[in-house]
């Protein structure tokens, strides 16, 4: 048996473990041969495929990014999109698949699996926004880095007595947002599920002041103000017809300054939060989910998504993976009211 390892849309540390264990386990214990698609489902739209085996995965496991590459690619946008995908796999005689992606990836896979391509998913991204599993890797690293900087901007704020505005990533989802903020000992959260009063913002942040403190406003890229729409500095498009988010955290430090007569500043995170090593927890959870996956492909158990639900690897079919996306649960967001406003 031949299997092509394919990653997809942003990277995200953790990558590389899901690569390695794939080879690893697929060689050793199922004598299955491997190819690489390089660039995501690009690849596979110009037939990029390279060799892969088990001294092309040796020492990877600490290394961020993918070695494969990635793209935010579309095959279905694409002119014969689906034949050119069929066509590579049968040129190099790949049996199956293993799509490691979030929700864009897999779902493109979701469709290509309709179509009778035999595939195995496995959910990345560090927005932990797929449902399905309590948790993707690349998750919690994006958390760690956050928090960390949340740290060190506390210093700052306190030194020059303004208010400092983190942005971070998240698109629709908040959970980077809610865990970093929380963990760092943010003063406001703010979360794309629920949408904010900027009026109850400002005060929040000048009761802070009262008592001597500089506060900090955790914010997600893709939160939104009661009155208003999103605040977008690009409006333009992926192939995923998603636009890129980014803006909000300068909109909001200059209505604080304005309504507080404070200085405020704002720190993006940006792409910060997906590079470099990856945590321990997220090398563990990768490594976990490339074993599974790759004995989801030996039993020939395709259309389904490898997934973690409480510490045990499930396997869940890709249509319901990928049905919506995983939301901060307000509950949870509730929980932790009486820490910020």
């Amino acid at each position: 048996m031949k299997v092509g390892v394919l990653t997809g849309g942003g990277d995200c540390p953790g990558l590389n473990a899901v690569i390695r264990s794939v080879v690893r386990k697929g060689v050793q214990e199922y004598a299955v041969d491997f190819v690489g698609v390089r660039d995501g489902w690009l690849g596979l739209l110009r037939g990029d495929v390279v060799p892969l085996d088990i001294s092309s995965v040796r020492g990877i496991l600490p290394r961020g990014g993918t070695i494969l590459g990635s793209s935010r690619t579309n095959p279905f946008k694409h002119e014969d999109g689906l034949r050119r995908v069929q066509d590579t796999l049968a040129a190099h005689d790949v049996d199956a698949l293993v799509v490691i992606g979030g929700e864009d990836t897999l779902g493109v896979a979701t469709e290509l699996s309709r179509q009778g391509i035999r595939l195995v998913g496995v959910p990345k991204t560090i927005d932990n926004d797929v449902s399905g599993t309590d948790y993707t890797f690349g998750f919690n690293t994006a958390v760690g880095i956050a928090t960390e900087a949340i740290d060190r901007l506390h210093t700052t704020a306190e030194s020059h007595m303004r208010a400092l505005v983190v942005e971070v990533m998240g698109r629709h989802s908040g959970w980077i947002a809610l865990h970093a903020g929380i963990a760092g000992g943010a003063n406001v959260i703010l979360i794309p599920e629920r949408p904010f009063d900027i009026d109850q913002v400002c005060e929040q942040v000048k009761s802070r002041f009262k008592i001597n403190y500089a506060p900090i406003v955790v914010v997600a890229e893709g939160a939104v103000p009661k009155e208003g729409q999103m605040i977008l500095k690009d409006r333009s498009l992926d192939e995923f017809g998603h636009v890129r988010l980014s803006g909000i955290g300068e909109w909001l430090a200059q209505e604080i300054s304005e309504r507080t007569g404070k200085d405020a500043r704002t720190t993006v995170l940006g792409h910060i939060q997906r590079g470099g090593t990856p945590s321990a927890f997220d090398r563990w959870l990768a490594t976990r989910f490339g074993l599974h996956a790759i004995d989801a492909v030996k039993d020939g158990d395709f259309g389904v998504m490898v997934a973690l639900q409480g510490t045990r690897i499930v396997r869940l079919p890709l249509a319901d993976a990928t049905e919506k996306t995983k939301l901060v649960d307000p509950t949870l967001y509730d929980e932790f009211e009486v820490f910020f406003g």
